[in-house]
């Protein structure tokens, strides 16, 4: 990967260079621990022009149309004057996979939109990297002047509740037929949810669409008690309810804002993504020291076969640990 200095990247991102910005989305996403102290250095430099986007996450059952409906929205949203971003979060993926021209092919209008900028956020097979990656290329995208941000997750899981935490608001998109769908939904998706759309609401789908928007608005009532979020109905294929439903994200911000509830949760957000670098980062010493690595390995094996207390053993590493930090602060 050509290399620019820090102060090019920080010029490219804030005048807009999409092809600066895309390199530097690639920069905050390598492994190579010489690239992390100029990715860092970049961010640092970026961080004042960050945080005024809306933050979006969606995601949905399968089949609900989600690329045609995060299609639909952001060519509203670009018509209205935003620059929008669309961050695809895999965890299957890898950063040379081909989910590029997939995103694209899936989103036509916003693809060739000028006023978007479409780019996946693999974590090369680990959730711990949508924290680190998904996040970061955030505050790039907000650095380039994109207003809002529409994290999209690929995945199923874990990875639906890591977004939720690192969004404003987050989407569920479901369709009609509730019953047998909402069976199918992970209970920490629904109740991380602060809206539940219902696609497809269009032609002979419309009636059911709304019957299912009333056994969602139930169940909720049932797993939330008062804290029911809004069920709507949309069509991306039609572009109906978008308007309204984007209303109802705008009126929400404002709201938070208002009570001082947004900037504490952008708080929260902030020190859980300190923690979540801490651990990661003390995960990959402990991996990376030859030693501890030799004593994790035969501990997992002691483990597994019930010669040791998966507590004892995690004493016994993190002691070690401590050992060897102490001893490397000595010989300094």
């Amino acid at each position: 990967m050509k290399r620019f200095s820090a102060q090019a990247y920080v010029d490219g991102v804030r005048g807009g260079d999409r092809a600066i910005l895309a390199r530097a989305i690639t920069l905050i996403e390598s492994e190579q621990p010489a690239h992390a102290e100029l990715a860092q250095e970049v961010l640092e430099a970026l961080l004042p022009d960050t945080g005024g986007a809306h933050r979006v996450g969606i995601s949905g059952v399968p089949g609900a149309g989600k690329s045609t409906f995060i299609d639909a929205l952001g060519t509203m949203l670009t018509a209205r004057g935003h620059r929008v971003a669309v961050l695809a979060v895999d965890p299957t993926s890898s950063v040379s996979g081909g989910s590029i021209l997939g995103d694209k092919t899936r989103m036509s209008s916003l693809s060739i939109d000028p006023n978007a900028f479409i780019r996946p956020s693999p974590t090369s097979g680990t959730l711990g990297g949508v924290a680190r990656k998904t996040r970061e290329t955030i505050l790039l995208c907000e650095a380039a002047g994109f207003d809002v941000v529409l994290v999209e997750t690929v995945g199923v899981g874990q990875s639906e509740t890591i977004v939720a935490g690192m969004v404003d608001f987050f989407v569920v998109l479901l369709i009609a037929g509730a019953g047998d769908e909402l069976q199918g939904i992970k209970r920490g998706i629904l109740e991380v949810a602060d809206l539940l759309a219902i696609n497809k609401a269009d032609g002979d789908n419309r009636a059911r669409a709304m019957r299912a928007q009333a056994s969602y608005q139930s169940a909720l009532r049932l797993m939330r008690g008062d804290a029911v979020p809004p069920v709507v109905t949309c069509s991306a294929l039609e572009k109906t309810g978008l308007s309204e439903l984007w209303a109802t994200v705008v009126e929400s911000r404002a709201e938070l804002q208002a009570s001082g509830a947004f900037q504490r949760k952008r708080q929260s957000q902030q020190v859980r993504w300190m923690w979540d670098m801490i651990e990661n980062g003390l995960r990959r010493a402990l991996r990376g020291d030859p030693e501890l690595s030799e004593l994790i390995a035969q501990l997992e094996a002691d483990v597994g076969d019930g010669r040791a207390t998966p507590s004892a053993a995690a004493m016994q590493v993190l002691r070690r640990f401590a050992e060897r930090a102490s001893e490397a602060l000595t010989r300094g």
